[in-house]
């Protein structure tokens, strides 16, 4: 726990601080981002990022066996990029004006386990799973990769175990990869993981195992009981490079879109992406993919909860991962729960200190509310955490970022990064496109 003296220590430092231990929205753009000719030498390198598609690739004919709905896209797991103009015609009608192009990378609709973390969550199961085959003797990597569907297989994997703590999305991903692979697998949930998330894993043959704390209770217990078994292994949404990687692969299938889509990323046009943050792995790792493609000329924010800005509190003092929102008086509670964080990750803070423009934090009604603008302007369902980047272009629009870096923002790419829905359960769904509504009203 940090002294008061401490923590003011911190606000007179960074006078912004204030405003977040008042739970006010804020935007705070990051003085120590680098040019990429400044960056320090990072962990991961493009070679990995390529080496990641290529597992991902190995994989493709056990998708397709595994999950028929992986078929038409030939077992590759991606999401559609789509240009939302009646979206933003309708935050047209507030202010400021939107300028240049406003799509949505729909992680919503992914495959299988309908979010983001799926990106993360499967490939650092698949190395998992790679690793222990080829090291049993039972796997070449020339092999068609359909053969882990086998009895042989299943057997072998049986004996292992996964673990994992979560809020819920990358709970529900790693659930449902390392059951059909045949592991035993436990997913330690917070307080805030949804009911219907939870009866979700279970009938997968998951076992669940929910605690009344937050996250950094269930991730501790959940570390602290998988490393003591000498045949379990961790996913450690804190600490994990694996899921990091996975989430960069992200950045290579979004540069073959653009690129299909005949839009120019460069000095004259560049890129804006505005990503739902929780601990940073997934906004981490898809800005560390996209600097090493884009260079400079992408530009990436992430978003928090007033209530959860996790990240915003590590960069802010400086303490990184050291520092809970708790330790300066925040609760923690949010109805966004993908983003009900308190501590970040320490490993994807530590890169994302020099790669990203800023951060802005909004309130949990301003979720609901664009939740329910979406679904009436262009027919789309996200869960109300991966709402959270549709106010991001006018956001940064007030804070004087164009000017500062002498960017024309008529001819900018703003791309909000939607990081679940397609698995909420329909009576949620009417649920909270009520409760925008009334909000809103």
């Amino acid at each position: 726990m940090y002294s008061s003296n401490k923590i003011d220590s911190f606000v007179e430092k960074s006078p912004i601080l204030k405003e977040v231990i008042d739970l006010k929205p804020v935007v705070w753009l990051n003085d120590k981002k680098k040019r990429c000719s400044e960056m320090p030498e990072f962990l991961i390198k493009m070679k990995d990022i390529q080496a990641a598609e290529r597992l991902w690739k190995r994989f493709a004919p056990f998708f397709v066996k595994a999950f028929p709905e992986t078929e038409a896209t030939n077992g590759i797991l991606e999401s559609p990029l789509k240009e939302i103009h009646k979206m933003k015609e309708l935050l047209n009608y507030g202010s400021p004006k939107i300028e240049g192009r406003l799509f949505m990378k729909c992680d919503n609709a992914l495959p299988i386990a309908g979010s983001i973390k799926a990106r993360g969550g499967f490939f650092e199961v698949l190395h998992h799973a790679e690793e222990l085959a080829l090291k049993a003797g039972i796997l070449n990597r020339e092999d068609g990769y359909e053969v882990f569907l086998s009895n042989k297989f299943r057997q072998f994997f049986s004996k292992y175990k996964i673990g994992v703590g979560s809020t819920g999305n990358l709970g529900l991903s790693i659930g449902i990869i390392s059951a059909k692979l045949g592991f035993q697998v436990t997913v330690y949930v917070s307080a805030d993981a949804k009911l219907w998330k939870k009866d979700l894993l279970r009938s997968k043959g998951v076992k669940v195992v929910a605690f009344a704390g937050d996250f950094s209770e269930a991730i501790l217990a959940g570390r602290e009981k998988t490393k003591a078994d000498p045949l379990a292994y961790f996913v450690d949404d804190e600490n994990s490079k694996k899921l990091f990687l996975g989430y960069t692969v992200g950045a290579l299938r979004l540069a073959e879109q653009l690129k299909k889509a005949n839009i120019k990323v460069n000095d004259s046009h560049p890129l804006f992406v505005y990503s739902p943050c929780g601990v940073g792995g997934s906004p981490g790792g898809t800005a560390f993919g996209l600097k090493q493609i884009f260079g400079d000329n992408v530009h990436c924010f992430f978003v928090e909860p007033t209530h959860s800005p996790a990240v915003l509190t590590g960069l802010v003092t400086g303490e990184m991962s050291n520092i809970r929102v708790q330790d300066i008086g925040i609760d923690n509670k949010t109805e966004a729960d993908g983003l009900a964080v308190g501590r970040p990750s320490k490993f994807a803070t530590s890169v994302s200190e020099y790669l990203i423009s800023g951060i802005y934090t909004l309130e949990d009604n301003c979720l609901f509310i664009l939740l329910s603008q979406l679904m009436d302007t262009e027919k789309i369902f996200l869960e109300p955490s991966a709402t959270a980047g549709l106010n991001g272009p006018q956001t940064i629009a007030k804070t004087g970022y164009a000017e500062k870096n002498n960017i024309n923002m008529n001819n900018v790419t703003h791309i909000v990064w939607a990081t679940g829905g397609d698995l909420v359960p329909d009576f949620e769904r009417k649920e909270f496109y009520k409760r925008g509504k009334s909000i809103a009203k």
